[in-house]
């Protein structure tokens, strides 16, 4: 006699409705546990009548779009050009936002319980990881504002980005020769091992090109949050008056920052330089408006939807593509009085 449902729910230490759910691809069963059913109808050869459509990737039509943190103003645009591209190529599209920490077992729960044909990674960490991290996952991946530097030849993975390093170099080099010597810095958080840590790199190329000394102490830390970017510039202005200028690693932590220095009663640019990084549309609207490292948006997005379709259809392989930055001149920076 065969193995039966009563047997893979006892060898998996659950109940009968919950292999039933599993089998018939209720979505209401943790992640772990479906996985853990799985592997156990896999290993013994278990297909019930009509459900062998679970025991493998079907065919659907959807591409997924897995974006780190709640909200934030870049990815929106990014989310918004690449949704409709890749609803126009034929697909369907299903977005799902996470803080969890752990980046790639979100991805492979992300991928394997909606049937995804691909995956757009907004963002996130996938330092440190290797293949098997990804249980054999077999389907299109393409990472946007990533750090990823496993190797390249790792047949599921493509990457659309911009050299960080090099960028976060640029708009600190463009601040110490507008005369400025004393250039504070804000991140993202200290657990920032991705585009993060390469911009600040960046910043400590930098002072050491232009023998500024890097003092640890200006390092302000923001979590990508403008609420937060403006109490914590408050805090540290406070205490370190002769800051002239500030880099802020993303276009919502210099908006904060400058508001902070408002409140303060300095003028944005005339006492303390402000510069971001994204080029998000708010960063222009701003009063005075912000000086920041533009990433080319709409060529992120086309370039990143195209290498994904082109994958899907066996048209392209992959691809590591770095794109460049531009650095545009608002108001918040300028040269600094003797």
């Amino acid at each position: 006699m065969g193995m039966t449902i009563v047997d893979i729910a006892r060898i998996a230490g659950v109940g009968v409705s919950t292999v039933s759910r599993v089998i018939n691809n209720h979505p209401d069963v943790k992640y772990e546990t479906r996985e853990r059913i799985l592997d156990i109808i896999r290993e013994n050869n278990y297909i019930p009548n009509n459900s062998a459509r679970v025991l493998k990737q079907t065919n659907t039509n959807n591409i997924g779009i897995l974006i780190r943190g709640v909200f934030n103003p870049f990815f929106a645009a990014l989310l918004k050009n690449i949704s409709m591209s890749i609803e126009k190529a034929g697909y369907s599209i299903i977005v799902h936002y996470h803080n969890n920490v752990d980046d790639v077992s979100t991805l492979v729960g992300f991928a394997k319980e909606k049937r995804l044909q691909g995956v757009i990674c907004l963002g996130g960490n996938f330092i440190g990881i290797n293949e098997e991290s990804f249980q054999g996952l077999d389907i299109a991946i393409v990472m946007i504002s990533v750090d990823f530097k496993q190797p390249k030849t790792w047949k599921n993975f493509s990457t659309v980005s911009i050299s960080n390093e090099k960028a976060g170099y640029k708009a600190t080099a463009y601040l110490i020769e507008k005369g400025h010597k004393e250039v504070a810095i804000i991140l993202g958080n200290k657990q920032d091992y991705s585009i993060g840590k390469l911009r600040y790199e960046g910043y400590k190329n930098a002072c050491k090109d232009y023998k500024i000394k890097h003092n640890l102490n200006y390092v302000i830390y923001g979590n990508y949050d403008t609420a937060l970017s403006y109490e914590r510039t408050k805090k540290f202005l406070a205490v370190n008056p002769q800051i002239t200028a500030i880099f802020a690693t993303a276009d919502t932590m210099a908006i904060g920052a400058a508001k902070a220095i408002v409140d303060l009663g300095y003028k944005v640019g005339d006492d303390i330089s402000v510069m971001g990084f994204d080029g998000i549309d708010i960063a222009s609207y701003y009063n005075p408006s912000i000086t920041t490292i533009e990433q080319p948006q709409d060529e992120l997005s086309a370039v990143s939807v195209k290498l994904l379709i082109g994958l899907l259809e066996n048209k392209v392989e992959n691809q590591h593509i770095v794109l460049e930055t531009k650095l545009v001149e608002g108001d918040s920076v300028k040269e600094k009085k003797n």
